[in-house]
């Protein structure tokens, strides 16, 4: 079966990876959960899909445990509710179709938030990130602004933000009578960039935080950021849920919580207060 970087079987998907704070632990067992089981894929637990393959937002360590900022965060709502923390390391390309069949209660994977996706599920904006594209040490095409990856070779995950706009970009460039952008997809992050470091491709697209990480590293340059900026969100199922959560960060908001984890990853955080935006059930 086929292994990711990270040393995890992503097709094999319903894999818990039994990451949980240990302060969320010992409030689920002391406290009544603030949401009613039938709202839950688990009673007493909140079960939150994740693709950690975008440092520092979500990945995995050289210890195999989940961290991130969006794992503080799913810690820090499964906490307040009195839940217990539970996560399944998955594609994002599975993630919606796994939240509509019920198989978990949040997609926290800082999915971007659409018209279309808001009309399906209980989105809540607490974020906001843009797209870098990162390329190979040095730059060596020169790559600088969105013309510059005409003819190119460029990787990108499977299904989700990203890959919509890097076709956007394609259409447009073919507009202008440039060459359009080979698009490559992969499963996850991790392999599109593995790809670039390969020399498979000469371009790899993320989200502007995971391509900074990866610049700070010093394995790859980020050529060009801050390309459509978009609200990202959680994603839920049970409006029931949905409104609890959005109290967890209207509360994390009052207590300052929410605003220094923004700032502890160079996040602007959202001073308005949070709400639900999705279907009305």
């Amino acid at each position: 079966m086929k292994k990711s970087v990270f040393g995890f079987n992503f097709r094999a998907c319903l894999v818990l990876a039994g990451s949980m704070a240990l302060t969320g632990l010992a409030a689920a067992q002391t406290c009544t959960p603030k949401v009613p089981a039938s709202e839950l894929v688990k009673p007493g637990t909140l079960v939150m899909s994740t693709n950690p393959t975008l440092p520092p937002m979500q990945f995995v360590d050289s210890a195999g445990v989940l961290k991130g900022m969006r794992i503080t965060l799913g810690d820090e709502i499964a906490k307040r509710l009195c839940l217990k923390p539970e996560y399944i390391k998955i594609e994002f390309s599975a993630m919606v179709p796994g939240l509509q069949a019920g198989r978990w209660d949040v997609i926290n994977t800082g999915i971007f938030w659409t018209e279309e996706r808001a009309k399906i599920m209980q989105m809540i904006q607490y974020e906001a990130q843009a797209v870098s594209i990162s390329v190979a040490k040095g730059n060596p095409l020169k790559i600088s602004k969105p013309e510059d990856l005409a003819g190119r070779t460029v990787g990108v995950e499977l299904g989700g933000f990203e890959e919509r706009k890097l076709k956007e970009l394609d259409d447009m460039l073919k507009a202008k009578g440039l060459k359009g952008i080979n698009i490559r997809t992969f499963d996850n992050f991790a392999t599109a960039y593995q790809a670039l470091r390969a020399g498979q491709t000469e371009a790899s697209v993320s989200i502007d935080s995971t391509g900074a990480e990866y610049a700070k590293r010093g394995e790859f340059d980020r050529a060009i950021s801050g390309l459509f900026p978009t609200p990202v969100a959680l994603a839920l199922k049970s409006t029931v849920l949905a409104n609890a959560v959005v109290g967890v960060f209207n509360d994390m908001q009052k207590d300052g919580t929410y605003a220094k984890l923004m700032s502890e990853y160079g996040l602007l955080a959202n001073k308005d207060p949070i709400k639900v935006n999705g279907p009305s059930k």
